[in-house]
């Protein structure tokens, strides 16, 4: 394994790190909630009245995946009799352990979670926003972000969705009708069942607005740039996932070419036992999901040049070729420490002397790492800081001010850096160095993670109510500007801090970008 590899593979490791921020069990309740009844066009659903909102967790939004249908696009849930229970969530999808306490090997999995604010009804709909959660295409799940405060305070519906991941979710193989976009299409699934059913949970079905971080992020590209998503969702919301992310760059979301992905899809094959069967597929999905998951690589894709992703986001981006939405976009302060010091803790310092090779063994083109060596120099106790800015720079700031700048040629665009340096961290334990506002940290200002809110400070949590207040104010007038509310200009970013929320763009970040565009 070469240091690429090896260093990607600790990065992957850290994502999955991330996640056990929000495997807590929720707080108990002092008293079981009241049930509350919807028909859906599948059969009725009951879910749990609570103080100020209601919810319903774990409806199938298409048919298990199982079977024949492993590797098949998403088919229509089948109605059930009765009344089904939607107090609890159903299974992930299946993946490592990580998000998910002990992972997940169950292929019935294609469910989402509704939250609806009371007062929502068919009479009085609300906005609502569906939220892809992100983990590298790999981990995680909707049902751990709980959206209460959101739904409340923002007064809109929320929709958590479930997807395919890893090698169920995005394997390519030249017999797969799909391939490698099963994850995607799954998504645009849940968009349709939002377009059919969620008037009957009190959303307003003719204003949706697509959101997503990291990986959910990306997802929101490929739907924009999909053209089986058209008029599926009216915004859009791109949190920490860059629509012009790319495969040579490890820590960032992205797509790959087919034929990319059929490769990857043969070596499984291969690894699974399955590469000299007579009928690959077949024999496939007779494979155990655990031997899959040991199977498939740590880092995931979508694939383009497909049905359903016919250019890869970037490019489709950059031709204006696109669904023309409103989009709120952005990116937090220090992107890439989270990363940095997982691979630091795990044995791999960045000091001058090291530094050279870290930085060629991400930047392998010729001339590449001397380049980036001499625009970031390492002191004697800056290594781990100096690596989480060039991820960070590399893999998610530029690259969005990038996406910032080409959507914003077609559409009206908002854009955002998250940049609270005392955020709670996300992982136990001390870090070789302050990680800032990292990867994902602005996650529990908008969510309850496990349901369990997390420790803000009173500053922090004014953020909170802001940041909520700004992203369902988009979601209901598609500007995020309103009374009471900080002036957010389209002509600047948005810096988001503990009562500091003012339009930034620092001389020094513009100037790492412009390297950046540079180098390539």
């Amino acid at each position: 394994m070469n240091t690429h590899r090896i260093l990607t593979t600790l990065g992957c490791a850290l994502t999955a790190a991330l996640a056990t921020a929000w495997t807590a069990a929720p707080p108990t309740q002092p008293a079981p909630p009241a049930a509350t009844t919807v028909r859906t066009h599948g059969g009725l659903v009951r879910g749990a009245a609570h103080d100020g909102f209601r919810t319903f967790e774990g409806i199938p939004y298409a048919a298990p995946p199982v079977g024949r249908l492993r590797w098949a696009p998403p088919r229509r849930a089948a109605p059930w009799p009765g009344v089904r229970d939607a107090t609890r969530p159903a299974s992930a999808c299946p993946q490592p352990a990580g998000e998910v306490p002990g992972g997940s090997t169950d292929e019935d999995c294609l469910h989402l979670n509704v939250t609806t604010p009371d007062g929502a009804g068919p009479a009085r709909p609300r906005p609502v926003i569906v939220w892809l959660h992100g983990g590298g295409f790999t981990t995680g799940a909707g049902s751990s972000y709980d959206a209460r405060r959101m739904a409340t305070r923002g007064d809109v519906v929320v929709v958590t969705v479930n997807y395919r991941l890893g090698a169920l979710g995005f394997l390519a193989h030249r017999r797969l009708p799909g391939s490698g976009t099963f994850g995607l299409a799954d998504q645009q699934a849940a968009l349709r069942w939002v377009r059919a059913e969620i008037g009957a949970f009190g959303g307003d079905a003719h204003n949706v607005t697509l959101a997503g971080e990291s990986a959910g992020g990306y997802s929101v590209c490929a739907q924009l740039a999909a053209p089986g998503a058209a008029g599926l969702f009216d915004r859009a919301i791109i949190e920490s996932g860059p629509c012009t992310g790319r495969p040579d760059r490890p820590f960032a979301p992205s797509s790959v070419p087919l034929s990319t992905a059929r490769a990857a899809g043969a070596d499984l094959a291969a690894k699974a036992g399955c590469g000299s069967a007579h009928d690959v597929t077949a024999c496939l999905r007779r494979v155990p999901v655990s031997r899959l998951l040991a199977a498939q690589n740590s880092d995931q894709h979508p694939a383009h040049a497909t049905p359903l992703l016919p250019r890869d986001p970037a490019a489709a981006i950059a031709a204006g070729r696109f669904h023309h939405v409103p989009v709120l976009i952005g990116n937090n302060h220090d992107e890439g420490n989270g990363w940095a010091a997982g691979i630091v803790q795990a044995g791999n310092p960045v000091t001058p002397d090291t530094w050279p090779g870290v930085a060629a063994a991400f930047f392998p083109v010729p001339g590449q790492a001397k380049a980036i060596v001499r625009e970031y120099p390492v002191h004697r106790t800056d290594g781990g800081p100096v690596f989480g800015a060039v991820i960070g720079d590399a893999d998610f700031a530029c690259p969005t001010a990038r996406t910032g700048s080409l959507l914003a040629a077609q559409v009206p665009v908002w854009r955002y850096e998250f940049a609270d340096e005392h955020a709670p961290p996300l992982t136990p334990g001390a870090p070789p160095f302050p990680l800032g506002a990292p990867h994902a940290s602005e996650l529990p200002y908008l969510f309850d993670l496990g349901g369990r809110p997390r420790d803000l400070t009173p500053a922090q949590h004014r953020l909170a109510d802001t940041m909520i207040d700004y992203w369902t104010r988009f979601a209901r007038t598609a500007d995020p500007n309103g009374p009471s509310l900080p002036p957010w200009s389209r002509q600047a970013v948005l810096s988001l801090a503990p009562d500091h929320i003012v339009p930034t763009r620092t001389a020094q970040r513009r100037h790492h970008c412009a390297f950046w565009n540079a180098v390539g």
